[in-house]
């Protein structure tokens, strides 16, 4: 994989037709890419608004993974994203009030928390992470892909930063959508 652009990500969206038979809406490349750090991209694959969620029926309804959206997902809803970090990355330490369900599917990556307890993620592992403290840091020879499900949380109440959910939902909160 390249550091200079993301791995293209097929995105296949099913949903209905106005007469309530299911119907394939997207198949192509995911093009909602997102430059974190250098050689760092996210892409978003879908988000939700609420659980549970609605699935409008028809050809016309929304494109939920074209949405522009910040580090979390809308508030009461999910995100679901890819995510690649190159080698020597240039990690920061960060966090989420979320659930996030993570995998790896590609490379192996390091997981610091707050204490320098360090765990080691490699292909096919998946990891429940509770709105915990954690730096991403590619110590190997290979891009890391991880995909990402992030679950909107009450939150934690312990941490004041400037990613918190008030801040990065304040635009949704006032009936923006991206």
């Amino acid at each position: 994989m390249s550091n200079e652009k993301p791995q293209p990500i097929r995105r296949i969206v099913t949903g209905h037709a106005a007469d309530n038979t299911a119907t394939v809406l997207i198949d192509g490349p995911a093009a909602n890419i997102r430059l974190g750090r250098p050689g760092q991209f996210t892409t978003l694959m879908w988000c939700t608004d609420s659980a549970p969620c609605t699935m409008p029926v028809g050809a016309d309804a929304e494109d939920m993974g074209d949405r522009k959206l910040g580090t979390y997902p809308p508030v009461n809803g999910t995100r679901f994203m890819i995510s690649e970090y190159p080698p020597s990355n240039n990690p920061i330490m960060h966090r989420t009030e979320t659930i996030d369900y993570i995998i790896v599917l590609s490379g192996k990556i390091d997981m610091e928390l707050d204490k320098g307890e360090v765990v080691t993620l490699k292909q096919g592992d998946v990891m429940i992470q509770r709105g915990t403290n954690h730096a991403w840091i590619n110590r190997y020879d290979e891009t890391c892909r991880m995909a990402f499900v992030l679950i909107d949380a009450v939150p934690l109440g312990f941490t004041e930063h400037l990613r918190s959910r008030e801040n990065e939902h304040a635009k949704l909160a006032h009936g923006a959508k991206g």
